[in-house]
């Protein structure tokens, strides 16, 4: 079994100083062992190279040291923060029986530098110290040989359970469950429920429920430990467990899992079979992960990223990752640049409107951004169907017409005290308004759309809106001022 959290000292919580502090003695101490390593390289003295190995092996003995006593986590946020020659320094100190949990904990980019610098042999032992669940999640990662390598030593069940888990598509309850689990009969009394728990060193994490099952591993309900200490030890199972309990599939839609946790405040829930077989058990860590993952996969996504970047990879790599959305903002950037030259002669007649069609564009731009982020996070909660669409719409335009009359207003006032022009003015107004009133109509229909076509509606969603309200607003502004003030 995986050492526990216990064994390891745990960054007090929401302490990020605490974590900091950690990271910062580890560079220290990197940094002190290259300096002292390159003088005594460089003197020339008796047994030179016993006094440089004494002195190399002095100072990674104690960083070693500190790493630990740290949690995996913990271990997993500083190699992050590392360059990728002291990280790998760091990732070569660290126990090899804890190689699995840490690649566990990386970031996928920065799980794939370990994993190149270990031997298959070193993966494979890593691999080895995880259960089926956790090997479901680094396997995409490993090397063909090394996935091999593990279905062949791996015992019979442990076999079956990885084979099961990787046939699950990501985004399913399948794909998220644990197969670590206490199941028990309903026909036995709570004393010998607890004769049996009393046989294992320790329950499985966030273990709040026992599952109750026939001889056939058909799910009856589920007995809480709660009702199990306050209830007579002679009272069969049947008589206090729930036989009502909620309970998923392993294809149910993972998002649907999650917000099922949280409308009931779940800690864990039976994954039975299409036979009512219990196969597995979703706990409220593999949930809070899952939130986690897809929360920083929107944000990539919405900025217009592939995939979660090392902020020390190669260039190249870096430059694969953003280049996509780069060149559709670099043709929406030239059309925006277009629709400025259209109006070149209204500019050079009144130089006022180059300052004063920045701010309408930007306003309307995190217009836009806002209404586009209310509208993702109501399409991931499930909150929004396509009959809403329309009233959406009718909300969002009566938002942004209320803050176009008011800021648009203010800055019209700002507009004419500043140029002395009340009709200038009335554009910015006018101007402020219709952008806005664009910025929602646009706001809504790109999440919307994508949605409809199985897209995910965070994908570039900000780079989209920013092109239109860009665009849009030069448009707008600048063909009223030329309308009416030229």
């Amino acid at each position: 079994m995986p050492p526990s959290d216990n064994d390891h000292e745990l960054t007090p919580m929401g302490d990020a100083d605490a974590l900091q502090a950690r990271l910062a003695e580890v560079q220290t101490l990197l940094a002190r062992h290259r300096l002292v390593e390159d003088l005594v390289h460089r003197q020339e003295m008796p047994r030179h190279d016993l006094v440089e190995s004494l002195v190399h092996k002095r100072h990674l003995a104690e960083l070693r040291g500190k790493l630990d006593k740290m949690h995996p986590a913990d271990i997993a946020t500083i190699l992050e923060a590392l360059p990728l020659p002291d990280r790998l320094m760091v990732w070569n100190l660290v126990k090899a029986e804890r190689d699995g949990e840490i690649l566990l904990e990386v970031s996928d980019a920065v799980r794939e530098t370990l994993i190149a610098s270990m031997a298959p042999a070193e993966l494979t032992a890593a691999a080895q110290t995880l259960d089926a669940d956790e090997l479901a999640d680094l396997a995409p990662d490993l090397p063909r040989e090394v996935v091999q390598s593990l279905f062949q030593t791996l015992p019979h069940e442990e076999r079956e359970q990885l084979r099961a888990a990787l046939s699950y598509p990501e985004g399913t309850v399948g794909a998220l469950m644990d197969f670590d689990m206490v199941t028990v009969r309903e026909d036995v009394t709570l004393e010998v429920v607890f004769r049996y728990l009393r046989r294992f060193d320790a329950l499985p994490d966030h273990t709040d429920q026992l599952f109750v099952v026939d001889r056939n591993d058909v799910l009856q309900g589920v007995l809480s430990l709660s009702r199990l200490l306050v209830s007579e030890p002679e009272t069969e199972v049947t008589a206090v467990m729930r036989s009502d309990t909620l309970r998923f599939t392993p294809h149910d839609p993972a998002d649907d899992a999650a917000e099922a946790f949280d409308r009931y405040d779940l800690v864990s829930a039976p994954v039975v079979d299409a036979e009512g077989k219990l196969v597995g058990r979703l706990d409220v860590a593999a949930v809070l992960d899952y939130f986690r993952e897809e929360s920083e996969s929107e944000q990539l996504a919405q900025a217009g990223l592939r995939e979660e970047e090392d902020i020390f990879a190669p260039v190249w790599n870096s430059v694969k990752n953003r280049w996509a959305w780069l060149a559709i903002n670099l043709v929406t950037a030239f059309i925006a640049s277009r629709v400025i030259g259209l109006f070149e002669g209204s500019i050079e007649k009144l130089v006022a409107l180059a300052a004063l069609m920045p701010i309408v564009a930007g306003i309307g731009g995190n217009s836009g951004n806002q209404t586009i982020t209310m509208i993702v996070r109501a399409i991931a909660l499930g909150q929004l169907s396509p009959d809403h669409a329309r009233r959406l719409y009718r909300k969002e335009l009566g938002v942004s017409l209320i803050n176009g009359l008011v800021w648009g207003g203010l800055l019209g006032v700002l507009a004419w005290a500043l140029y002395g022009s009340l009709a200038l003015g009335l554009v910015m107004t006018s101007a402020m308004t219709l952008n806005l009133l664009l910025a929602a109509t646009v706001g809504v229909a790109i999440p919307v759309t994508l949605a409809r076509l199985g897209r995910d509606p965070a994908v570039g969603s900000s780079v989209m809106i920013t092109a239109v309200t860009d665009s849009g607003g030069f448009f707008i502004f600048l063909g009223l001022a030329t309308l009416f003030l030229l």
